[in-house]
């Protein structure tokens, strides 16, 4: 049975982005999915399970942006630094 369509656009995803949130299927149960990080919440007897601790997480991680090139931050190898007197 399909979330009330008012119900839907007001929720969103409980992790920082607080992206909205759009119906799905995984397994055969019905979910949410969140439409920035795609990490998944249960719908459970048509009540959605908005809690970080039921989510599924999404490719990159709850809260994290699943369409990114690669992950924010850092690369994990930094480079090396060149060396000052010109030599490898």
């Amino acid at each position: 049975m399909p979330l009330n369509a008012t119900l839907l656009e007001m929720l969103a995803c409980p992790s920082d982005d607080h992206a909205p949130l759009r119906e799905d299927n995984r397994g055969g149960a019905p979910v949410l999915v969140c439409t920035f990080c795609e990490s998944t919440y249960p719908i459970e007897d048509g009540i959605p399970v908005l809690l970080l601790d039921e989510a599924e997480p999404g490719p990159r991680g709850i809260g994290i942006d699943a369409s990114a090139e690669s992950p924010a931050g850092p690369p994990l190898t930094p480079e090396p630094s060149p060396d000052p007197d010109g030599q490898a």
